[in-house]
């Protein structure tokens, strides 16, 4: 009970310290963004989010190493091998520089096309010079993020969320008064990049106060051929999927940029959007991040029963939350927007209702992937990747051509299909938890079922209401939306046996309480 308690206790920090940074930063991040667009415009607004995408593409250097070496510190920390964690963390630092170095070498690289990929623009700054300031920031963020992984593998990423909380504050406070009164998109950049590398100095200087065998990594022991077969078995799956990764999840504001009829201006107008569904999604994608490490734990007590049972607990949540998330979106956005940043920016009404079902169906991913990055299967599931990336690839520039905007995202949602359809249920569901193809249908059926439901009956209900003040409008449909689905939801869950796991927990807290 004590192990179980402590993995509990752990995980319910990690995500509301993970929820509540998160909603600090959803809220600076409209107003910065505001702030940005009627100070600096839509030019600049594509260019940022076309240059993010670039970086994520360069990010595949990294080969999946962070994953497959905080796998391999959660056994060490547990046991509080010393020495075994000091030799992991060294290695993870050697392997880090190395990607730095050869992300900095490719984006240098790639330096002299960036003109061709950005197109026609009227903005003063030679977008190679604003492009080498993102490569720059990305490449310091590798030399010294590296001593982050014990946290992760000892439960307490919540300690980083709230350095990154302080940090976030700062830095936008200034970046808006920067943007503000001088209007300087490379100052602004400066400032970014002054303020990441301090963050993760703060960082590491707390980690070392609290793991203090891993201040000093000399006269470390070099990492044993078994530890370091695992981890390079692991990092060939993963350059797969980070590779995958970043052509499914990754690519859209380039194809959108580089698709005639849309450009960089539909970048900036689709990345407001964007960073509203990020916003939401990253939000409750923290919350399950954070429980990796209970289920790695969970998973290391080969009950495939009981892990079954908590997969399906975990999915209904999740579930629950992305169905609540893309029916509020979907009702609220258009009338935040036209408050926000004006009509100009609304984006029309089919391009929305894919967004919405691109943003469900890639939320339910992360209940498998919690388990998957647990249970190490980065090795076995290597080319799915590959084959979702060439689908998400062909299918999104055939319908790009046939329906705008929306196509490109109707092409990631036909590619995530093949996971769902093939590589969940057979190397989550049925390898990891030992359960049936059928009983893994009918799971997604159910849930899939009930949010079409919850999801037509809000937006109906909706609907009924009509004003020409906006503000009464996103009012009237918040309201909606937090009390339609959620009950709707509630009254569903109620009835299934996955809903006994949180009554069960409700119980043990209140008899603690109580104590």
């Amino acid at each position: 009970m004590g192990n179980n308690s402590s993995r509990t206790s752990n995980s319910i920090k990690n995500s509301l310290t993970s929820m509540g940074v998160y909603m600090i930063n959803i809220i600076i991040g409209f107003v910065t963004q505001s702030i940005f667009i009627r100070n600096l415009g839509a030019e600049y607004n594509g260019i940022k989010g076309l240059f993010m995408n670039i970086l994520s593409m360069l990010s595949v250097a990294e080969l999946g190493f962070g994953s497959a070496i905080v796998y391999n510190l959660y056994k060490p920390v547990a046991e509080k091998n010393v020495e075994e964690v000091r030799t992991l963390v060294k290695f993870y630092r050697n392997v880090y520089h190395i990607v730095a170095g050869v992300i900095f070498v490719i984006g240098l690289i790639l330096l002299p096309f960036i003109p061709n990929v950005v197109g026609e623009v009227t903005i003063p700054e030679d977008v190679r010079l604003l492009f080498f300031l993102y490569l720059i920031s990305t490449v310091a963020s590798y030399l010294i993020t590296y001593k982050r992984s014990i946290l992760y593998a000892d439960q307490k990423s919540y300690i980083t969320s709230g350095i990154s909380s302080v940090f976030l504050v700062l830095s936008n406070v200034v970046q808006i008064l920067i943007i503000i009164f001088t209007k300087n998109f490379v100052i602004y950049l400066v400032a970014q990049i002054a303020f990441a590398i301090v963050e993760n100095i703060v960082t590491n200087l707390v980690i070392d106060r609290k793991y203090e065998y891993i201040r000093n990594l000399e006269n470390v022991k070099p990492v044993s051929q078994q530890v370091k077969r695992d981890i390079i078995t692991k990092v060939k799956g993963l350059l797969f999927h980070k590779i995958g990764e970043f052509i499914v999840l990754g690519t859209d504001n380039i194809i959108i940029s580089m698709t005639p009829g849309l450009g960089v201006i539909m970048v900036g107008m689709y990345a407001n959007y964007n960073m509203i569904i990020m916003r939401v999604k990253n939000l409750f994608s923290s919350v399950f991040a954070s429980l990796t490490a209970s289920v790695g734990n969970l998973l290391v007590e080969k009950n495939k029963e009981k892990s079954r049972k908590i997969y399906q607990s975990m999915l209904l949540i999740n579930s629950w939350l992305f169905c609540f998330a893309a029916i509020s979106i979907y009702c609220m956005i258009e009338p935040f927007v036209r408050i926000w940043i004006g009509d100009g920016y609304l984006l029309s009404q089919f391009v929305l209702i894919v967004l919405m079902v691109n943003l469900y169906i890639g939320g339910l991913r992360f209940t498998n992937n919690t388990f998957k990055n647990a249970a190490g299967i980065f090795y076995e599931d290597r080319f799915i990747p590959i084959v979702e990336s060439i689908t998400n690839l062909v299918v999104s520039l055939i319908l790009a051509k046939i329906f705008g905007l929306a196509g490109i995202f109707l092409g990631t949602i036909t590619s995530t299909m093949i996971l769902f359809l093939y590589s969940f249920p057979k190397y989550i569901y049925r390898l990891v938890l030992e359960g049936s193809y059928g009983e893994y249908f009918k799971l997604y059926a159910k849930h899939g079922l009930i949010t079409i439901v919850i999801c037509v009956i809000t937006a109906y209900i909706s609907s009924l209401i009509n004003t020409s003040n906006n503000w009464l409008q996103l009012f009237f449909n918040g309201i909606v939306c937090v009390v339609v689905p959620n009950v709707l939801y509630f009254l569903f869950a109620m009835r299934m046996d996955e809903f006994d796991f949180y009554k069960e927990k409700l119980k043990y807290m209140k008899t603690r309480i109580r104590r």
